[in-house]
């Protein structure tokens, strides 16, 4: 299971939420508490997942170096998933309130470009510790998402902060419900749709790099919504 979404988005705090133990670092600021994908194994219901928190990722204009970091961890994380069998689900993390372009692009960037739309993908909406009724969020907003073309195959509004225990309990409750109904089907394990993902199978390689990278910043620059100066340096 891979977590990705912006920095600040609360993807550690899901993770503690899952595995309902302070497992993955978090820190209140604008920095990143993230800076390589990490590893956490968590069990539920007898059962071992394997969760994998990202790099933050952000409008490439508030940091280029940045930018692309995050972006060559999400890339190398993916490729080595690949290998070694493949990824069962993408879970966008993204705190509520405002759908910004910066959340179109981390979901296309993920879900077309490194995934290629071969894994499952569902959303968990953090920061809704305010809500009376955290689904009203969602009810409120899904047809926003619709509109900028984000399409999931679930959703679950979660509260992760320790000092509210009753919603913390439901959002537990909720962001299992998702990953299982999502990995599984009928009871088996969901067959997982690896292979050749598009960023491997478009990268460039020596003594013919110029076709190859015209379709990656052709794919960058249309899927992700890029700039065309933004799609070149990344493909570099």
């Amino acid at each position: 299971i891979v977590v990705f979404g912006e920095t600040g988005a609360g993807k550690s705090s899901l993770i503690n939420l899952m595995a309902a133990k302070d497992v993955a670092d978090t820190f209140c600021g604008i920095e990143a508490s993230t800076t390589h994908w990490k590893e956490y194994s968590i069990e539920f219901d007898d059962e071992s997942f394997k969760v994998f928190d990202t790099v933050g990722l952000d409008e490439p204009q508030q940091g280029i170096p940045q930018f692309f970091h995050a972006v060559e961890n999400a890339s190398r994380l993916i490729q080595n998933l690949e290998r070694e069998g493949g990824i069962d689900l993408l879970v966008f993390c993204m705190p509520a309130g405002r759908l910004k372009a910066t959340h179109q692009r981390i979901y296309w960037l993920f879900r077309y470009f490194l995934c290629d739309k071969k894994v499952p993908i569902v959303l968990a909406i953090t920061n809704l510790e305010r809500e009376q009724d955290m689904e009203g969020w969602w009810k409120r907003n899904q047809k926003t998402f619709h509109k900028k073309n984000i399409s999931v195959d679930g959703h679950a509004c979660i509260a992760a902060i320790e000092h509210h225990p009753i919603l913390q309990a439901e959002s537990h409750t909720a962001i299992w419900n998702l990953v299982v109904k999502n990995v599984t089907a009928d009871g088996q394990k969901r067959a997982r749709k690896g292979g050749n993902g598009l960023f491997m199978s478009t990268m460039p390689h020596a003594g013919n790099e110029n076709p190859h990278m015209r379709k990656i910043v052709s794919r960058l620059a249309k899927r992700c919504h890029m700039s065309p100066e933004v799609a070149r340096q990344l493909a570099d």
